[in-house]
């Protein structure tokens, strides 16, 4: 016995200085090393055949250090600060609030969409309107981003912008002030079929949670007794909102998420703090790959909880949370402090963070990934982002649609000009939720983009000229040759045909435009409900409540905890 304690004692004695050691190392390795640097660059200062600046050639040296750790970890100097304020703010620029198109007919560019409540909406701008100067400066041949550049500057600064508007043939002119442009926080919400309600949040920005409360208590006012909430494409942002967003459909005192990092002050579990407005109504999240950060802590709370049944697709998996720090001469830090987890245990963290400024997405199978299990039992596990309860894939937009849409491109203003004159044609539309495009309106467009000489690459005969040039190779060609060219005439494109092919999708695109020059975005938001995929199989399900349980229960065939 006195051996033993005299070796366990001896082993001790060995282990406490080897770990004082390797913190010894550390530090000397981390003051060695800005030694080093601070060396290299007093040289370089002083023998460099030129003058160098120290902003921009330090500032590549902190940025190239951010590189290696992860893609959310970043560097704002002084003059980049406002750019750091916006992720939180939503505050994107300064300028008119307005889309803007380029017009090679005429060498100008027009007014595409103004923001509903933005300047240029509220100046009576509409689509078509053609920018002729900026504070007398012609804008003759100007592309669209010199001309972003003049309707962008400083908020509260104004400028005269003159235009023509074709619809009656005069020249106005009119004084436009700036004002920083913030996305709206709910782009749109309304009650939909059967007294289901429909909300779209874009971000998780400074309030947010209080204009998602408010929207809530007006749509329950209108008489919603389900929910739609639509979280797809929505990137995430403050992790206190997400909170609070939680906190309106489940009670006081839960566990939303834990952040766990190296520093226990910057460590901390986000409960909910007041009562409910609502623990009780069926609601059906909707994510997709885009659904990242505050999203997944939403969603993810809210499935770990039982308290709604998450619909769509894989999110993108963000398990990090990031905190600012605030640095000399009115800089800031924006780094990784900590990773998540949501009420079940589980971090969803899928990009391997430490590969490069872009990481990988991590797929792995459901069989090497950790088990957890939900407030009523069910199993759910991590390994990269919120995994729907139900899988919708959402209809894939074809090659035609993208290159119809595609700016810049020869005979490729054919949409735009068709969805112009339809605009200048028709002073009123009906309401988003009735309007369509007729069978004669459609043929209309077919027609334009036949005459237009209007063209498209389909990626089936880019694949198909790199099997030829692959097996010509390998010297397979000749022996396939006639194979080769049966399956070339077969996959020659159609324009016309393909027009008729994909009806349906180019309609409802070309309806969204034109809705949203008359009720802006949010009408535009509300049509495309009517071919939403996922949505629909949301409002089924919420229409189905036994079907809407089963899914929050526990598989009878299911061994539990």
């Amino acid at each position: 016995m006195r051996k033993r304690i005299i070796d366990l004692l001896l082993l001790l004695s060995v282990l406490v200085p080897v770990s004082g050691q390797e913190n010894k190392d550390h530090h000397f390795e981390v003051a060695k090393n800005l030694e080093v640097f601070n060396t290299i660059y007093k040289n370089l200062d002083m023998i460099y055949v030129d003058t160098l600046d120290a902003s921009e050639t330090i500032g590549e040296g902190i940025n190239a250090m951010l590189k290696s750790l992860d893609p959310y970890t970043e560097y704002y100097p002084e003059e980049k600060m406002q750019e750091l304020k916006s992720i939180y703010t939503g505050n994107i620029y300064a300028g008119i609030g307005s889309t803007i198109h380029y017009d090679s007919s005429i060498k100008r560019v027009r007014i595409y969409e103004p923001y509903e409540g933005n300047p240029a909406h509220e100046a009576g701008l509409r689509m078509g309107d053609i920018i002729l100067s900026i504070d007398d400066e012609s804008m003759e041949d100007k592309d669209v981003s010199y001309v972003s550049s003049h309707l962008r500057g400083d908020a509260g600064t104004s400028f005269l912008l003159k235009i023509k508007r074709p619809s009656t043939g005069k020249t106005m002119q009119m004084k436009i002030t700036r004002r920083q442009i913030q996305n709206p926080t709910i782009p749109y919400y309304g009650i939909q079929q059967d007294s289901i309600g429909y909300m779209l949040l874009s971000g998780f920005t400074e309030n947010s949670s209080r204009e998602v409360r408010r929207a809530f208590i007006d749509l329950k006012k209108q008489g919603m007794k389900k929910l739609v909430f639509d979280l797809r494409g929505n990137g995430g942002g403050s992790e206190q909102e997400a909170v609070q967003i939680v906190n309106m459909f489940v009670p006081k005192g839960i566990n939303v998420v834990s952040n766990r990092g190296k520093l226990k002050k910057v460590s901390r579990d986000y409960k909910t703090t007041v009562e409910p407005l609502d623990s009780l109504m069926p609601v059906v999240i909707l994510v997709n790959g885009n659904s990242a950060s505050a999203s997944e802590i939403t969603s993810g709370a809210l499935q770990d909880l039982d308290r709604v049944v998450v619909l769509g697709t894989r999110t993108y998996g963000k398990g990090l949370v990031q905190m600012t720090v605030d640095l000399p001469y009115n800089g800031s830090l924006k780094l990784t402090s900590n990773k998540y987890y949501i009420p079940s245990g589980r971090c969803i963290q899928a990009i391997n963070y430490r590969h490069g400024r872009g990481g990988y997405t991590e797929h792995v199978p459901d069989s090497l990934t950790k088990v957890f299990y939900t407030k009523n039992g069910r199993e759910v596990r991590d390994g990269g982002g919120i995994k729907p309860d139900v899988e919708v894939k959402p209809d894939s937009l074809p090659n035609l649609a993208y290159y119809l849409q595609a700016s810049g491109r020869d005979s490729a203003d054919v949409l735009y000009n068709y969805e112009l004159d339809y605009y200048l044609s028709h002073p009123t539309i009906a309401k988003p939720h009735d309007f369509q495009l007729t069978d004669a309106e459609y043929e209309d467009f077919k027609e334009r983009v036949i005459k237009s000489g209007f063209t498209y690459d389909p990626e089936s005969e880019k694949i198909l000229k790199n099997l030829k040039k692959m097996a010509e190779f390998e010297g397979y060609y000749e022996d396939a040759k006639e194979e080769f060219d049966n399956l070339e005439k077969k996959l020659k494109h159609n324009i016309s045909k393909d027009l008729d092919k994909h009806k349906a999708v180019i309609k409802e695109m070309i309806e969204s435009d034109i809705v949203a020059f008359y009720y802006y975005q949010k009408g535009s938001i509300e049509l495309g409900l009517r071919y939403d995929k996922q949505f629909l199989e949301a409002c089924r399900l919420l229409n189905n409540p036994a079907e809407y349980e089963k899914i929050l229960q526990v598989p009878q065939t299911a061994s539990g905890k």
